[in-house]
């Protein structure tokens, strides 16, 4: 059902229109461009707040500290995230992709998100099986054990 559900607000206009006018040869998101061009994405703010899938959606004003701050995340939209990483690693990796690709890129941009500590921790461990185990292991254990967890 979640593959079914994923990504469909890039067919609204906000996000389609985008993604024609800036299409970037499939080597890094139209997103880039736009935000190059205005100083942010509009079809990215669209995006993210629609997709639950996304760290960027679980971020909150907290009463306490009066600040926006990450919130963890439900398993599940972790588990969809790991998967569009996947997915966003071999369009963008091509013929270089391995499965150690999703976890360089998670690692070398770890500083600039801001992430729940729960939400990354998940990502984290779910990227590091995949480095180590394969696609196969790693969506079994997904599907078996870790979204059955909480």
């Amino acid at each position: 059902w979640r593959g079914l559900l994923h990504d469909l607000s890039k067919y609204s206009p906000r996000e389609f229109i985008c993604g024609a006018r800036y299409y970037q040869d499939g080597k890094r998101s139209p997103n880039e461009k736009e935000r190059e061009l205005y100083g942010y994405s509009k079809a990215w703010l669209h995006h993210k707040g629609r997709n639950r899938h996304h760290w960027e959606y679980w971020n909150d004003y907290n009463p306490v500290t009066k600040c926006i701050e990450p919130v963890p995340m439900p398993r599940v939209f972790v588990a969809e995230m790991f998967c569009d990483r996947i997915a966003a690693s071999k369009v963008y990796k091509g013929g270089e992709y391995t499965d150690r690709a999703p976890l360089d890129y998670f690692i070398a941009r770890q500083d600039r998100v801001c992430m729940h500590d729960k939400t990354s921790s998940e990502l984290e461990m779910l990227l590091k099986m995949l480095a180590d185990k394969g696609e196969k292991e790693t969506f079994a254990y997904i599907r078996h054990t870790f979204i059955k967890d909480k």
